[in-house]
């Protein structure tokens, strides 16, 4: 729990730090005073703040966010006296309305341009590695929402709805229903393609928090140690790494999903594992908590099915991670888009830190880190530029407005647009949030 916390923490200070940093720096370049530069929120008092070139630099102790202070702005600071004085030159009001314009959109650029080159640099370092569905030769395996969509164990998915499923990933068939409207699945069985039509509640289903980490199908292939776990019941029966687990308690493992359905289904305190160690099947008896933990890892399927990693140089690689960002970007507005149609519950698909945290594992893995560090990053810079009063988005559509009008809405409409949007987000923060907690309370 304190790896995933740390991981989250780390990837959304470091956001929140480059994000005030995108609206500090333009505001300094256009010469605008910036009185406080703070990562967290600061109500009453802050755990930390130094005093240097006329910027207070601190960290608060709410963790809702950050915020830069800038001089002559009506901003969630409230800081309505400070409007009541004479203009001054180094103020935010002073300025061109170009000049505020680039400095409220800063934060929400650099949160973008940070997405996409990180997702770059992931390409360029690690590539991309994919199991070719041809090579998945024994078709897919498939549990209770697998077959309620009406596939079978050795099906081979050829289509859904009009994505060509070339690449074995079980999250294409969920975007393409849940995101896409898929309609359809193909798949080829007993030798003749067969096409099943998707239900429009498996919208809902396949989007929602319930079946968030379900997977509809997986390829079939069998429960191979990958590591033993120090001091572990494994460790203390003399398991060994690469040893393939046929039969628990007597009973056949046909597919590495078994195995943790049957460990949990036992009673006793210790377990019969059944295991093919080279050419020999040897039975080893294994002691068994009420955690019900052997402590057993296992391959993944690029250990029985050749995958293929592509490869970029740095040049393709940033032009392809401005193209996966924008993809990635595509799908958050479709799904708010099938929010607005009904077709997705915002109960079943929104979340709070907890969702964020749940992205993480428990075990610290850079490339992963900084894979949902990018994904973060774009959320973000989405989120920021709704227009809500309040929000970075909110100041945008004003200055537009005052640019296209040639009028300036007045500081006492700002500052009840700035607190009703406030509230609006913090009621947005509290609910999703809320649904967290529901989660949690539920045991979901």
């Amino acid at each position: 729990m304190l790896i995933v916390i740390g991981q989250l923490f780390l990837s959304l200070s470091f956001l929140i730090i480059l994000h005030e940093f995108g609206h500090f720096l333009p505001a300094k370049l256009f010469g605008t005073r910036v009185e406080k530069f703070y990562l967290f929120f600061d109500p009453w008092f802050s755990l930390f703040k130094v005093t240097k070139g006329g910027t207070e630099y601190g960290i608060g102790w709410l963790p809702l966010g950050g915020y830069v202070k800038i001089a002559g702005m009506v901003d969630e600071s409230m800081d309505m006296e400070q409007m009541q004085q004479p203009e001054q030159p180094w103020e935010f009001r002073a300025k061109p309305t170009w000049q505020r314009l680039i400095i409220m959109c800063g934060g929400v650029i650099v949160n973008f341009i940070l997405g996409f080159f990180i997702w770059g640099m992931l390409l360029f370092t690690y590539g991309t590695e994919y199991i070719p569905t041809q090579n998945v030769t024994t078709g897919i395996y498939v549990d209770s929402l697998g077959t309620e969509l009406g596939l079978m164990n050795g099906d081979h998915i050829l289509k859904v709805g009009d994505h060509d499923f070339v690449k074995f990933n079980e999250g294409v068939l969920r975007r393409e229903i849940s995101i896409n409207n898929a309609s359809s699945i193909v798949v080829k069985r007993n030798g003749q393609e067969v096409t099943l039509p998707v239900d429009k509640k498996f919208v809902n289903i396949l989007a929602g928090n319930t079946y968030k980490n379900y997977n509809v199908f997986h390829a079939d292939y069998p429960w191979m140690i990958s590591g033993i776990t120090k001091d572990s019941p494994a460790d203390a029966s003399g398991l060994k790494v690469d040893d393939e687990v046929i039969a628990i308690n007597n009973a056949k493992m046909a597919h590495w999903t078994d195995v943790p359905k049957a460990v949990m289904a036992n009673t006793s305190p210790t377990i019969a594992v059944r295991v093919k160690r080279a050419d020999q099947e040897l039975d080893i008896s294994v002691p068994i908590g009420e955690e019900k933990l052997i402590g057993i890892g296992r391959y993944d399927a690029t250990k029985f099915f050749k995958s293929t990693v592509e490869e970029y140089g740095l040049g393709e690689a940033l032009k392809l991670g401005v193209v996966k960002g924008m993809d990635f970007l595509s799908t958050q507005i479709k799904a708010f888009a099938q929010m607005g149609k009904g077709n997705l519950n915002p109960n079943e698909t929104m979340g709070g830190f907890a969702s964020f945290a749940k992205l993480f594992p428990d075990t610290w893995n850079w490339q992963i880190f900084w894979r949902n560090t990018a994904l973060i990053s774009l959320i973000l810079a989405f989120m920021n530029i709704l227009p809500i009063p309040a929000l970075d988005g909110g100041h945008v559509m004003f200055l537009l407005y005052e640019m296209v009008t040639g009028r300036k809405p007045s500081d006492t409409f700002l500052q009840y647009a700035t607190v009703g949007g406030f509230v609006l987000v913090l009621c947005l923060l509290l609910y999703a949030n809320g649904l967290d907690v529901l989660r949690w309370w539920r045991g979901e």
